[in-house]
């Protein structure tokens, strides 16, 4: 199963909307075939293990990281494909969060004389999938928060420079962290004042192009921002904005091909729990969220943030840089935000502390 969950890993940021999934056939201590879900659209990880045993995978056992669905979207249900193999046993790592199969997939191999073990590895294989899972059953993407500053929180310094607090190793560690979602989501700050790509890039080279997403109430974006411009293999920007935005940019947004996705707003701010509700119909399941300390704030305020990186660099700027979180209304110790499963790296000059909300 941990060899399985190795291969599922292999396609992370990439088989959005549906999970990561690897598989191995086994007979004896023999591995007769395996295969991951690459990217939606393409084989499920059974299927194609399973197809690659060939007649082999009569009577031997698979390893599989979830439950075979049982239902039908751009490809045949995978506990089809299983039934038709005849495999002797079948080990499932969790069961499908997805209440089209939720159960009912190892309910038809077990009918069907299959024996069937479940929840092998079930915490790594729901971590695994902890986007897939939190779409699922909270209705929002598994948010992860991307901080960079300062010893003293500053990420910036009062003229706006902030470019590079942190160092090389660091920023490489940023690019693995794009590597691993399905998208990735700034504020219409960051857009003007950075004017980010939002790739995944290792030794010079886009390596991933996740999903661009911008929060931007007013359509401030700029028609000529980088994350606009059509690149091979990405897919166009989204813009989380309000219909009160001005029409004039919205047209224009519009016109340099972006998507326009319209959430409701009060005082200016857009709802992000409705945004965030959205995002996750529209099928994003893992969110690395890389804004300035407004949009930080903020998703923090609405409970919206379960992970966050913080790469802290051994500089101090002042009172007068901009802080790393704007305000969090915290009046009292116990209304601080908790971190817990606190886990720290040391890259080159600066910290990494990783944890969750």
């Amino acid at each position: 199963m941990r060899e399985a969950l190795g291969l599922a890993a292999r396609a992370r940021g990439r088989t959005a909307p549906n999970p990561l999934v690897g598989a191995l056939v086994v007979r004896g201590d023999r591995r007769l075939a395996s295969g991951y879900h690459r990217r939606a659209g393409e084989a499920h990880a059974e299927a194609l293990a399973l197809e690659r045993a060939g007649r082999a995978a009569r009577g031997a056992t698979l390893y599989v990281t979830l439950e075979p669905c049982a239902h039908r979207g751009r490809t045949p249900p995978c506990v089809d494909a299983v039934l038709e193999a005849r495999p002797r046993r079948v080990v499932v790592g969790m069961r499908d969060p997805d209440p089209r199969t939720a159960g009912r997939g190892i309910a038809r191999l077990r009918r069907a004389g299959i024996e069937v073990a479940v929840g092998v590895e079930a915490e790594a294989c729901r971590d695994l999938n902890r986007g897939f899972v939190s779409r699922l059953e909270r209705g929002r993407p598994f948010t992860s928060l991307k901080l960079a500053a300062s010893l003293d929180g500053r990420i910036a310094t009062r003229s706006g420079a902030s470019r590079w607090i942190t160092g090389p190793e660091a920023r490489a560690e940023v690019h693995r962290l794009r590597g691993r979602v399905d998208a990735i989501a700034v504020g219409s700050g960051t857009v003007l004042a950075d004017d980010p790509e939002l790739s995944a890039r290792r030794a010079g080279r886009v390596v991933h192009r996740p999903r661009r997403i911008v929060v931007d109430s007013r359509a401030r974006t700029p028609r000529t921002a980088r994350l606009l411009l059509p690149e091979q293999g990405s897919e166009p920007a989204w813009i989380l904005t309000s219909r009160d935005a001005p029409r004039r940019r919205r047209a224009g947004l519009e016109r340099a091909g972006a998507r326009l996705i319209d959430v409701g707003a009060r005082d200016g701010h857009l709802n992000l729990a409705a945004a965030w509700r959205r995002l996750a119909r529209l099928g994003v399941c893992d969110l690395l969220v890389e804004g300035g300390g407004g949009l930080a704030a903020a998703l923090l305020r609405a409970k919206l943030v379960d992970r966050v990186h913080f790469f802290t660099a051994p500089l101090l700027i002042g009172a007068d840089g901009a802080p790393a979180l704007d305000v969090l209304g915290v009046g009292a110790l116990a209304d601080a935000v908790r971190l817990g499963r606190v886990r720290t790296r040391r890259l080159g000059a600066d910290w990494l502390v990783v944890a969750e909300v």
